[in-house]
């Protein structure tokens, strides 16, 4: 499991010398890197969400475009299409920013759904058709998109399905103001907080040895158990209408044996599990209609859920608060 670990460590040094306080956002986006998981990154604006996607990108030698999505945009702007050239008197193909290791999708609820929709296939199946020709995007390839919780005005809900293709959504609040000063003091090092900034420190080779070392990783039965009896929950709720899908199984299985190999483990731990709940479950809830009308939110639903289910017994350690990873106790760093 060296080869997760080490990947790990090197982003983490390297990213965390710009992105200053953000431990559960470095980790979560190793995970997804390492899985080819996508993620969703919900917070207001200026709290380092786009810097981190590009962030991960510089530091890891990946090739990364940016959407930056408005109301105009048309799903051809995603994938590309073929452009007729006068001088040949043929059609060549123009790729859309889809093509690239590293796509953000800033601000991705401000495409209408047409156009969010024209990454379904790239997300799902690494691939993008066009006039019924099949390309392959690179490897690796994620998505890392952004949208702003609270604002509405020109704005488009994400449908069902787009949400259930990201793996993992992160919030990421505002800092602290331990981390807000720290934030001054580095920038008076610094001078500035730019992703070009930082050195690239892990290659493709690099991440492609991680991946394999991750689905090395052992997930003991009962473990498997919990993971099925959490989604099962999930969708038992008395207050969810539609829980979460199958695809959210894979989400904790593959992401729970990524968070134990950068921990330089070959096995996964039901707390691997515990600390993947919300960033695998709450973007894919589908609350009852009485819930929105009250001050319930998704992330309390999950609470109940993981509360509800009991983890395998004595054969692991569950000590500590693994949730606090990316629940927070609404001042850490990751909230």
């Amino acid at each position: 499991m060296e080869e997760a670990k080490a990947v790990y460590e090197a982003l983490r040094e390297e990213m965390e010398s710009v992105l200053v306080g953000r431990p559960d956002v470095v980790e979560l986006l190793t995970v997804a890197l390492l899985v080819q998981g996508h993620v969703l990154i919900e917070g207001l604006p200026g709290v380092g969400k786009t810097t981190a996607a590009k962030l991960l990108a510089q530091a890891s030698d990946l090739d990364v475009r940016r959407i930056q999505y408005t109301p105009d945009h048309r799903p051809a702007d995603i994938t590309g299409t073929y452009v007729y050239r006068e001088g040949t008197g043929e059609f060549e193909l123009r790729r859309g920013p889809v093509f690239a290791n590293v796509v953000i999708a800033d601000e991705i609820n401000r495409g209408s759904p047409q156009t969010q929709s024209a990454l379904l296939e790239a997300m799902e199946e690494q691939q993008v058709t066009l006039e019924g020709e099949t390309l392959p995007v690179p490897t690796p390839f994620m998505v890392v998109a952004t949208q702003n919780p609270i604002e509405t005005s020109g704005t488009f809900d994400l449908p069902v399905a787009q949400r259930d293709r990201f793996e993992f959504q992160l919030e990421m609040g505002v800092p602290g103001r331990d981390i807000e000063r720290a934030l001054l003091d580095r920038l008076g090092e610094r001078h500035q907080f730019e992703p070009g900034t930082v050195e690239k420190v892990v290659t493709a080779a690099d991440i492609a040895k991680a991946s394999e070392a991750v689905r090395e990783v052992h997930v003991e039965p009962s473990v498997k158990e919990y993971i099925v009896d959490l989604v099962e929950e999930s969708r038992a709720h008395p207050q969810v209408t539609y829980g979460a899908s199958p695809r959210a199984l894979f989400a904790f299985f593959n992401g729970a044996r990524a968070l134990a190999a950068i921990d330089g483990r070959d096995f996964v731990t039901p707390d691997d599990v515990l600390a993947l709940a919300h960033a695998v479950l709450v973007h894919r809830l589908v609350l009852a209609p009485e819930v929105n009308m009250s001050d319930l939110s998704a992330a309390d639903i999950v609470e109940d859920v993981v509360d509800t289910v009991e983890p395998p017994g004595s054969d692991f350690d569950l000590e500590g608060s693994a949730m606090d990873r990316w629940f927070g106790d609404g001042t850490s760093a990751g909230d």
